[in-house]
């Protein structure tokens, strides 16, 4: 048999699939166009998990809209001298403080999960975070704030574990796609309503007098300037409320959130005992709903136990074997053994995304606040100045697209997705990023017009919205298939959320020392330009080189069958 003949024969052996007993009776297409939101397994786990990510948006992004009033009601008091002019390198480091507790602790927590199991490791997390966040709310010297910024990043280390417990949960890939979404949709809610609340719940006896004022409901000790803790502490309402609910967050993954590590999933669980005795009360006595008698296995239980059995395990009648619950631990890899070539490579990429986009999320809304400048004769690089407008319409703005990233997670990832892929949809998405930030400086020029600068704002912002709403979770799903053993993946999801916090820490500092640079000579676009969309076209780049795991089987799929042909 010819060269020729045998490569026909094996694409014909893999269109028609008559070489792989695997292989589903209907065709992959048809297969993921029942994917839908309502078929997605285990959407309780999913949904619980999702709530624990509640955790970085609201000890991260809350305070943003106080923070510069936070630092500088606390450099106004007696006790400290009065310094304005180190306000905003104070709220810059207080920013980076988060990031950078963050990346200390990934690996750790990864390897935690690793060897003691999923669940408790989140639960351990997710105590620091509320106590990080209550004690926050009531510091009132720069450096316990650093403190408990710090240990609220390092709390928040676990990311990387609820990304590997996702992929654990999930085990079928058609369902991944829609699963990996779940966390970044809570996460995007999160985030807007963390601002909202952020800005609102600061500062209460002056923002909300009919509550916390003289006569306010709550005054019950009649204080003639308002309630007294809110006066002593102007803003740790925002941080009780964060508190109390990753409180909720904890207790609830306490009594529902079941363990995902094979070699831990089976063992004894007093919260989920007490779970389910709360749920079966709940039934009984509320609801009025009787018990039938007996457990019904669940569908999707079934459905997972089918699909990861060997094809030869059921007998010729049909029925299952029965399942050998006899406990063994699989084979850990070494840590050296862990970072193969395929994996360092997606490491890259998972690192290049938040350099550039943490950057962004930073100096857009800095870019919108900055005041006009005339720019009498601007060049095509040479021209300075903002948009100057006031922080709550800049607020406003940015949370009105946040909820615009959550529309497209739902109804546009994962129609382009199923066209074109997970690597498809990480390319064209980066293809999109460098566009934006090479645009976005000359909206400066544009500040004299009323109409044309919100048409252009919404255009710059729109696209970058969209891009990190595909890049993100499709950056997320190929470091999963990149893993050598899912025995390693909270260690591999460790290192990328190491790398993200890095990131995020290092690429808003830099990108403030640019754009500072950029105003002094004149040219705003420097940051945008030398730093931002370099990066993006980095990130381009890289991804060309990156194969997915589907490229990777076909590959080896066609060249087995050409081996078996000749």
């Amino acid at each position: 048999m010819t060269e020729a003949t045998a490569k026909e024969e094996s694409k014909r052996l893999l269109e028609d699939g008559s070489h792989d007993e695997k292989q589903p009776a209907i065709s992959p297409q048809d297969e993921e166009e029942k994917v839908t939101w309502r078929n997605l397994p285990h959407k309780k786990q999913l949904l619980l998990l999702a709530l624990c990510r509640l955790s970085a948006p609201l000890s991260n992004a809350c305070l943003l809209p106080y923070l510069y009033y936070l630092v500088k009601s606390i450099l106004s008091d007696p006790e400290h001298p009065s310094a304005p002019q180190q306000i905003s390198r104070l709220t810059g480091l207080l920013v980076a403080a988060y990031p950078l507790g963050q990346m200390t602790t990934s690996m750790l927590w990864g390897r935690l999960s690793d060897s003691y199991g999923r669940k408790p490791t989140i639960l351990l997390g997710l105590l620091i975070s509320v106590i990080a966040n209550f004690s926050f709310g009531f510091s009132r010297t720069i450096g316990m704030l650093l403190f408990w910024r710090v240990m609220a990043g390092m709390a928040n280390g676990i990311l990387g574990v609820m990304r590997t417990m996702t992929a654990e949960i999930v085990k079928e890939r058609r369902y991944q796609s829609r699963a990996f979404l779940a966390p970044p949709l809570i996460f995007n809610s999160g985030r807007v309503m963390a601002l909202a609340i952020g800005g609102c719940l600061a500062d209460p006896v002056d923002n909300m007098p009919s509550l916390f004022g003289p006569d306010g409901f709550f005054n019950f000790s009649r204080n003639p300037d308002g309630v007294a803790w809110a006066l002593k502490y102007p803003y740790a309402l925002p941080a009780l409320f964060n508190g109390t609910v990753l409180a909720i967050c904890l207790v609830s993954a306490t009594l529902w959130l079941k363990e995902s590590l094979p070699t831990k999933e089976k063992d004894w669980d007093f919260g989920l005992v007490i779970g389910k005795t709360i749920s079966g009360f709940v039934r009984r006595k509320i609801l009025r709903k009787q018990s039938s008698g007996y457990t019904p296995v669940q569908v999707e239980e079934a459905e997972v136990l089918m699909a990861d059995a060997p094809m030869g395990d059921s007998s010729s009648s049909g029925s299952l074997t029965p399942i050998d619950n006899t406990k063994h631990r699989p084979y850990r890899p070494r840590f050296r053994e862990i970072w193969t070539k395929d994996l360092l490579k997606q490491l890259l990429a998972f690192g290049l995304l938040p350099f550039h986009n943490s950057t962004f999320l930073h100096i857009f809304p800095v870019f919108l606040s900055m005041p006009v400048s005339e720019n009498l004769h601007p060049t095509a690089f040479r021209f300075t100045g903002g948009l100057g407008l006031a922080s709550p319409t800049v607020g406003l703005y940015l949370a009105t697209f946040g909820i615009c990233a959550i529309l497209l997670q739902l109804f546009l990832y994962p129609r382009i997705q199923k066209r074109i892929g997970t690597l498809g949809v990480f390319r064209f998405a980066n293809s999109i990023f460098p566009l934006a930030y090479a645009a976005a400086p000359y909206l400066s020029l544009l500040s004299g017009n009323k109409i044309a600068k919100w048409l252009a704002m919404a255009a710059v912002l729109l696209a970058q919205v969209m891009a990190r709403t595909m890049a993100i979770p499709s950056n997320v799903i190929l470091l999963t298939e990149a893993a050598p053993r899912k025995g390693v993946l909270g260690t591999v999801h460790g290192a990328g959320n190491t790398l993200s916090a890095a990131a995020s820490a290092s690429g808003p500092v830099i990108g403030g020392i640019l754009l500072a640079k950029g105003i002094d000579v004149g040219v705003v676009g420097i940051v945008w330009w030398a730093w931002m969309c370099l990066i993006a076209l980095m990130a381009l780049g890289w991804s060309l080189l990156l194969e997915s795991s589907d490229e990777k089987e076909d590959e080896k799929r066609t060249v087995e069958l050409e081996e078996g042909t000749r």
